[in-house]
């Protein structure tokens, strides 16, 4: 466990967390509802970002020794983000508070000060459209050690399930980030080549984008999952479950691995939402069921075509001209189908 502090003045300004990994929706921005917070009270993540390039929306002065800046979705490398109820000794910097409608979206740069020295030491994130967090700049703190319990990690059996759909029956942005994810991860590996998927809730998420974005024909890959419980022999490519605290993929003997997030991994593995037809001499009429049949969704599946496409952008093997076609037919479209 670990507390940040600011590097001007050592004021302790989160309470103790422990690290998990970076989930997928990190990025993402959904639809203009509040959503949740982006990760669970008493952890925390490190956001490598990436090298490209990021430039001011316009100038600006120089106040507290920093220059106003507006970062990209991915914000600067490294930066920490932690839930808001863990932040501790800060101020809002009141001139960067700019948002949409319902909050702030951390377009201006650093929205929070240390309160023991002024420095802008984070930017927290609450607007409509965006995962609730606090994102920790990387020069402007650091952790510091704190005794206590060990972090318990969980074992692979006990990986979290997340139903697909939500309560209002639309799919789940978790889902459509996560897939979206491992998507770009099982172009790079089919190598321009078709790929078959497993039935039901695989192929409900993948197919239609495989379909629409790898060439006809018969299929010359195959994928198949793989995970703890599972005894499916992996021919070819393992669609296996990435664990959502170290961040480590399930180990397995496949010559190619698709990482997916494993709460929504569990659920493909082990849940099955088909509706059960009532059978003869069943239960009588006149009996209630107090449970309520699975909710269906209102249209097909479809993955982020934002998270799509910047999850391609940190793969070296965007720049086969096979797979940059893809990305540039989708770079200022990304709600084209299979994105729509």
């Amino acid at each position: 466990m670990v507390v940040f502090a600011c590097t001007g003045c050592g004021t302790v300004i989160t309470t103790r967390v422990a690290r998990v990994a970076l989930p997928d929706h990190s990025g993402q921005k959904y639809g203009h509802d509040l959503l949740p917070s982006l990760l669970e009270p008493g952890t925390y993540v490190v956001d490598p970002g990436d090298d490209r390039p990021r430039e001011p929306r316009k100038p600006e002065p120089e106040e507290h020794g920093i220059r106003l800046q507006t970062y990209c979705t991915t914000g600067p490398p490294n930066r920490i983000g932690i839930a808001p109820g863990d932040v501790r000794g800060t101020v809002f910097i009141p001139e960067r508070l700019g948002g949409y409608c319902c909050g702030w979206d951390g377009q201006y740069g650093p929205n929070l000060a240390c309160a023991g020295c002024t420095r802008p030491v984070a930017t927290r994130v609450d607007d409509c459209g965006f995962w609730q967090v606090v994102w920790l700049e990387p020069d402007s703190v650091r952790p510091v050690a704190m005794d206590g319990p060990v972090q318990q990690v969980m074992d692979w059996v006990e990986l979290p399930s997340t139903s697909p759909i939500d309560s209002r029956g639309f799919w789940s942005p978790v889902w459509e980030a996560a897939v979206a994810v491992a998507l770009a991860h099982l172009l790079v590996i089919s190598g321009g080549r078709r790929v078959s998927v497993p039935e039901r809730p695989v192929a409900e998420a993948f197919r239609r984008a495989i379909d629409s974005l790898l060439p006809p024909g018969p299929p010359e890959r195959h994928l198949t999952l793989a995970g703890p419980g599972l005894s499916a022999t992996i021919t070819d490519i393992a669609l296996a479950p990435r664990h959502p605290q170290t961040g480590e993929v399930w180990p397995c003997d496949a010559g190619t691995v698709v990482p997916l997030a494993a709460d929504v991994w569990t659920y493909m593995a082990y849940n099955d939402d088909r509706r059960l037809m009532p059978a003869a001499y069943g239960m009588p009429a006149v009996v209630r069921r107090d449970d309520p049949p699975p909710l269906l969704p209102h249209t097909l599946f479809r993955p982020d075509g934002r998270v799509f496409l910047s999850t391609l952008e940190r793969l070296a093997a965007v720049r086969q001209p096979w797979l940059r076609r893809i990305y540039d037919s989708l770079r200022d479209r990304p709600y084209i189908d299979p994105f729509s």
